[in-house]
């Protein structure tokens, strides 16, 4: 899938569900130019779009929460 940010990967929902430390090593094979980070639910976060950042959003057990996406 090709994004605003340019060709490879954008989106991973297949990853929901999955343990956020398992999401962060595909998101970042499947897509060299991005860095996956884990966020806990509720977490404060800054606001600007960037494309080479995942947030892989996790709750407390740290299972992926929602669809992670470049932003």
């Amino acid at each position: 899938m090709s994004s605003i940010c340019g060709k490879g990967k954008s989106s991973w929902p297949e990853l929901v569900g999955a343990k956020g430390e398992t999401a962060v090593g595909t998101i970042e094979k499947e897509n060299h130019k991005v860095n996956a980070e884990i966020v806990l639910e509720g977490s404060h976060i800054t606001l600007e779009f960037s494309c080479n950042r995942v947030r892989v959003f996790v709750d407390k057990k740290g299972i992926v929460l929602q669809v992670p996406v470049i932003g």
